[in-house]
């Protein structure tokens, strides 16, 4: 494998993008979510906090226990934080001085502090994502301290093949929870066609693909569990080159699907940016090499390079159609595909795959390793040489430990078994649990709802007679109207109601929160509902009486004749999911009770400062936007300094030959000249030898080192 340096500056890159996105959504929805005023307000955690702050540090690894010494509100330590990860985010974003080891603790530092505290609102799959490939930007981005250094770039291989491993651990286990979890809609292969429907943020193309043939969905389908289980397993770690770009393209290809049909979500641009640890350095060069005539040796290598690559490729489509049932009916046109496969072969496969995944990431990380070791024994000079091996065995150790905390969470997927990992480092797991270092993937998966998508509709009343639905932005409340496109933005409740919709509102204690919020009028809580207050019907006085249904809504689909029908979605009632209640209501207050929500310390005003003042003045400024405008809107001003900055760049920097440098002249070898048959050629030259030893102390003088 070529250098990776490309693709890793690619990867700390495109993390600072994500981090960028995730700080900035957070602060918008700070207020209504954690604020005094809000769902679940931070303060109960500050003011019930009695431990030294070390001890609290130690406990709960948070920055924002450092407020109250600081002489800030929890809240607005909570804006602070997020402020500095947009500040840092977008510088690294932006100089490439600023893309530091350093730089990126501090993002992993400060997005910890806000997952600690944020509870169920920050706790999904993509925030433990974001952690980790944190933590993995801190050893793959370069250190100010041996930037200058030449053996800086001797462990690049080492701490960017972590970057791969977790890419592999992600694709894969995402992959075999589906089937694992026993959701009978992959294992008929409708999944795609329901989750076009059931997904959290569907947007109006995941309308038109509902509307294809159901063989067409089957297909899908089929490519997402083969590029998710099969690719993989067969292509990650091959020692083809072509078969780790192959692999790249095919998951790019699927995640863009997925960001067009379901929302930006920032789990698939992570995907995307951790994918690049699938490339090198020659895949993105500009410059072809001058072909040569290739020996005979060079000859046989490419072409079994090529076979192993047509083999793979071959092994992938066979393993497709065999064990998807894949046939072309000529007569309707149509490819019908079928699980020919049980559940408990399905389990006995996932347990034979355990052992040897985690031999190839065993062999590979040792390869990688050697690799490095034997680079950094080529460098030249002692002391060179020295700081190369103190480097190799920091990185090696850092590698090595990292790895084998993750088999902790890669073994807790459906149908393996951890019995085989050492007690050693299962203890070393619970140490270092809280800090989110490693987690696992695919635990989580959703089935897809058989029946539709459930969806929760509030409503509010204010005389207990007549009912009006309090619609959100980012939910299908309205059946008419178009659907939103919700990303980058990140609207944490939406997506807890979506979650919360299968379930019953007691499993959820943050939303007895809501509906005291809603009967208060709090508009923090309100913005996080509906910013355009002609869409909300209590804007003027807040409601008397809410309550909460659970609808199961469906895609409409085209007519016969195909004509588009005027609404998006059709929905039949279900049951009861909150009951009526009111202020000072005794259930309400009961509710509140049990889920810890009741003011048990009173908020105290935060002091009148510059810092105070200056949060304050920019909420303003935010305040009444919507997320999605903001984010875009920050999207559109990067993009703008970035065409900028390459313009700007480009017009001081017009093409040319590059003058070469000193140390290019000084190890250039004069080459003898043969372009012309008289003007190259000296005249033949009687005095010999003393002629030539004339040239030779003339072409000294000339000499750089003479010079000098």
């Amino acid at each position: 494998m070529g250098g990776v340096r490309v693709p890793a500056q690619i990867f700390v890159w495109s993390l600072s993008v994500v981090y960028l996105f995730a700080f900035a959504s957070i602060y918008i929805q700070v207020p209504g979510l954690f604020g005094d005023e809000g769902l679940v307000p931070v303060h109960h955690q500050v003011a019930g906090v009695q431990r030294p702050l070390l001890e609290q540090l130690q406990a709960s690894p948070s920055l924002l226990w450092l407020g109250p010494t600081l002489g800030l509100g929890p809240q607005q330590a909570l804006e602070i934080i997020c402020l500095l990860g947009v500040l840092l985010s977008l510088g690294a974003l932006l100089l490439g001085a600023l893309r530091d080891s350093l730089v990126y603790l501090c993002l992993w530092a400060l997005y910890l502090s806000l997952y600690t505290v944020g509870g169920d609102f920050l706790h999904s799959e993509w925030d433990n994502l974001l952690l980790e490939a944190g933590l993995l930007a801190i050893l793959v981005a370069p250190c100010a301290l041996l930037r200058r250094m030449s053996s800086a770039s001797y462990h690049d291989h080492v701490t960017f093949w972590l970057t791969r491993w977790l890419f592999f651990r992600l694709v894969l286990c995402t992959g075999v929870s589906k089937l694992a979890s026993g959701d009978p809609s992959w294992w008929d292969l409708t999944a795609l066609s329901r989750h076009f429907e059931t997904q959290a943020s569907p947007t109006p193309l995941a309308w038109y693909a509902h509307q294809l043939p159901d063989w067409l969905s089957k297909l899908g389908a089929v490519y997402v569990l083969t590029a998710e289980i099969t690719v993989p397993l067969l292509m990650f770690f091959a020692p083809v080159r072509g078969l780790r770009i192959g692999a790249f393209y095919i998951q790019v290809f699927l995640q863009l699907c997925f960001i067009l049909l379901g929302g930006f979500s920032l789990l698939h641009l992570l995907t995307i940016t951790l994918s690049f640890s699938l490339l090198d350095n020659d895949h993105f060069s500009c410059h072809k090499k001058k072909t040569k005539t290739k020996t005979w040796s060079q000859f046989l290598v490419s072409c079994l390079s090529f076979l192993v690559k047509l083999a793979v490729y071959l092994l992938v489509l066979f393993s497709a159609i065999k064990l998807f049932k894949l046939e072309i009916n000529w007569e309707k046109k149509v490819v019908t595909s079928k699980t020919t496969f049980t559940p408990k072969s399905f389990e006995e496969f996932v347990k034979q795959i355990q052992d040897p995944t985690i031999w190839v990431g065993v062999l590979s990380l040792t390869w990688e390793v050697v690799a490095s070791l034997l680079k950094c024994a080529c460098a030249r000079g002692l002391l060179n040489k020295l700081s190369c091996l103190i480097q190799w065995a920091i990185i090696t150790a850092a590698a090595a430990a990292v790895f084998a905390l993750s088999l902790i969470p890669y073994t807790a997927m459906a149908g393996m078994s951890g019995g085989k990992i050492l007690p050693e480092v299962r203890k070393a797991y619970g140490a270092v649990e809280k800090y989110q270092l490693v987690s696992a993937y695919g635990i989580q998966h959703r089935m897809v709802p058989p029946a539709g998508r459930p969806e929760i509709v509030l409503e509010g009343s204010a005389d207990k007679k007549t009912w009006a639905e309090l619609n959100l932005m980012y939910k299908p409340d309205s059946l008419s109207e178009g659907l939103p496109v919700v990303g980058p933005h990140q609207p944490r409740l939406d997506w807890l109601l979506w979650e919360a919709a299968v379930g019953e509102h007691d499993q959820n204690h943050w939303f007895t929160g809501l509906m005291q919020r809603l009967l208060e009028g709090k508009q923090d809580v309100v913005s996080l509902l509906q910013v355009d207050e002609a869409q909300y019907p209590f804007s003027q006085t807040p409601p008397a009486f809410v309550r909460a249904k659970v609808y199961h809504y469906h895609f409409t689909r085209t007519t016969e004749d195909g004509t588009h029908p005027q609404a998006w979605w059709k929905r039949q009632y279900v049951r009861e999911f909150f009951p009526t209640v009111h202020l000072g209501d005794p259930a309400l207050d009961t509710l509140l009770s049990d889920a810890g929500l009741k003011e048990k310390y009173p908020v105290q005003s935060s002091p009148d400062t510059p810092v105070s003042q200056a949060l304050g003045l920019l909420r303003e400024h935010v305040r009444g936007l919507s997320g999605p405008l903001v984010l875009l809107t920050l999207f559109a001003t990067v993009a703008s300094i970035l065409l900028l900055k390459a313009l700007f760049s480009r017009s001081h920097h017009p093409k040319g030959p590059k003058p070469k440098s000193a140390s290019e002249h000084k190890n250039k070898k004069p080459r003898e000249v043969h372009e012309g048959p008289e003007k190259s050629r000296a005249p033949p030259n009687r005095g010999g030898k003393k002629d030539n030893s004339e040239e030779r102390k003339q072409d000294s003088d000339r000499s750089p080192r003479k010079r000098k």
